[in-house]
């Protein structure tokens, strides 16, 4: 590696601080809220929480439904993915359920409710259909169904990626060897897969626990945390220090499941090399597996279609007559296209910024000697672990009352922090894969460190940072749980407002808004994959 300099001494503190004020700062001040009492420090806060049967009930009930879901995710996962990769299904099979499985990432989690109720509501379409309810809505079962469409692209796009490094060589030699179909099974495809198979469970089991837009659309009486959370610190009497304690409450699982995650991942196998050549697939097993998986994603994609429908009927469910007034009505509506232009604004200046930091932070730890590139891997295990509702409510204490409050400045960076790991990670990840010399050269040759970033390492990445802009751009679109305490009625964004239009019943105009952010998504997601296969083809390395 090159030489340490005072430039790169110089950004790396930069950078740090950043970290501390809108990372360390945030989650103290939660701490600290937590023990603070009406005389001072006290631990009654935390005897209060413990020992109300209201909040053990609402702890209990987080854990048990995520828990179900995160089963339900992982089975479903795995399964897609397993067809995938180990059936001979055509292309178009396998590329319609990657786009089913992860439509549903491009949307915020509360239209995922609301598209609940108007698919199997009492007066929903499928309601309609089967002229009966086919189950209560409200509740348990809502936020089942809910947590697995939330979690499932994922748990997914994890196991997916694991397999394609699997080697399919392994199975040919069970075959050779007269193992029996469960034995081979076991020790050619689950047993590798293992640790990644639990990483999957229990990142769809942190997304169901800390969400919030799916509770807060269809939970109906069946309480969780998150809702807890959220009508403590933003009900009628806040209690900002009950709303710490629920934080710590609320953080315990995720940490935990993070430290899960860590000790999978000692287990992960490695191979030499790999072959992708499906073997011995059988043509029973690809017809059942991919009629199967193909049924189940058309099931999937089927609870989305009352997004489509209701906004376009002239009165659902009286008149289904076709119409564009409500969608004109809302283009009409300077207030929404306000919040949608305040949503793009956040989205863009998230991505453009996020980049930036995730590439100085990932240079500086994948390509420096620095003693503090440390750092930036312990910032991205703890923004991996910290709930976003739990960040959200350290920057309400800590910004409640400078003058950043309700800014967009705020909210943006509140973004690029939490949605940081996968990011950092990205970048170096795809940074370590470069030739280590490349740096050492330049220097030899009197560049620079600075000059050989600009016209050796980014011609090389640009590919991973256009893949980080989009990922940072489609989140920023969606999410809700942290902003919600964050955002003004000047900085509201779409996410949020959807939140307030369900007091009004205003479903059309949430359906519509929730249509633009998915198109918009879909759009940048597009140009983003056409520009790196584009570039691809030009000889980027990574």
């Amino acid at each position: 590696m090159v030489k340490t300099t005072m430039m790169m001494r110089s950004i790396s503190f930069i950078l740090l601080i950043i970290f501390i004020l809108f990372l360390a700062l945030p989650l103290g001040l939660v701490v600290l809220k937590s023990f603070q009492g009406l005389d001072g420090w006290t631990l009654q806060n935390y005897e209060k929480a413990l020992t109300t049967n209201t909040l053990r009930e609402v702890f209990f009930n987080s854990i048990w439904v995520s828990g179900i879901a995160a089963v339900i995710t992982t089975v479903l996962a795995f399964l897609f993915a397993y067809t995938i990769h180990f059936t001979k299904v055509i292309k178009p099979i396998k590329k319609f359920i990657q786009f089913g499985v992860t439509l549903p990432m491009l949307l915020p989690t509360i239209t995922y409710g609301f598209v609940l109720i108007y698919a199997f509501g009492n007066q929903g379409i499928f309601s309609r259909i089967f002229e009966q309810p086919l189950f209560t809505v409200y509740g348990f079962n809502g936020l089942i169904i809910g947590y697995v469409l939330y979690t499932l692209p994922a748990a997914f796009l994890l196991i997916h990626n694991a397999m394609q490094y699997m080697d399919h060589r392994f199975i040919i030699v069970s075959h050779l060897m007269n193992d029996g179909k469960l034995r081979r099974f076991y020790h050619t495809v689950l047993r590798p897969l293992l640790s990644t198979i639990g990483g999957a469970f229990t990142l769809a089991f942190i997304l169901s626990f800390t969400d919030y837009g799916i509770p807060a659309s269809v939970g109906g009486t069946y309480e969780v945390i998150a809702t807890r959370l959220y009508q403590t610190m933003l009900g009628s009497i806040p209690n900002f220090s009950q709303g710490a304690v629920i934080s710590i409450v609320m953080l315990a699982p995720a940490v935990i499941g993070m430290i899960v995650i860590g000790i999978l991942e000692r287990s992960n196998v490695a191979y030499k090399s790999f072959s992708q050549q499906v073997a011995f697939a059988s043509k029973t097993k690809t017809i059942l597996f991919g009629i199967g998986s193909t049924m189940i994603v058309f099931t999937l994609l089927a609870i989305f279609t009352p997004l489509f429908i209701v906004p376009f009927t002239t009165a659902y469910p009286f008149d289904f007559g076709f119409t564009l007034a409500h969608l004109e009505a809302v283009i009409q509506m300077p207030e929404l296209m306000r919040v949608y232009k305040n949503s793009l604004i956040v989205a863009v200046c998230t991505a453009l910024a996020g980049v930036v930091i995730a590439f100085i932070a990932g240079l500086l730890s994948a390509r420096t000697n620095l003693k503090s590139r440390k750092a930036f891997d312990a910032v991205a295990m703890i923004t991996n672990a910290i709930p976003g509702m739990v960040l959200g409510l350290g920057y309400l204490f800590l910004f409640n009352n400078s003058d950043m409050k309700g800014t967009f400045l705020i909210i943006i960076a509140y973004n690029i922090i939490h949605f940081f790991t996968t990011p950092f990670l990205m970048v170096k990840n795809a940074l370590q894969k470069m030739d280590l010399s490349w740096e050492i050269t330049a220097a030899l040759l009197h560049d620079s460190w600075l000059k050989t970033i600009y016209r050796i390492i980014l011609p090389n990445i640009k590919k991973t940072l256009v893949e980080v802009f989009s990922y940072y751009f489609v989140n920023a679109m969606v999410t809700v749980s942290g902003v919600i305490f964050l955002v003004t009625t000047h900085t509201v964004l779409v996410s949020t407002k959807i939140k307030e239009l369900q007091h009004f019943s205003k479903f059309n105009e949430i359906f519509i808004l929730s249509l633009f952010i998915l198109l918009t998504n879909i759009v940048v997601k597009v140009v983003c994959e056409f520009y790196i296969k584009r570039h691809s083809k030009k000889g980027f390395k990574t």
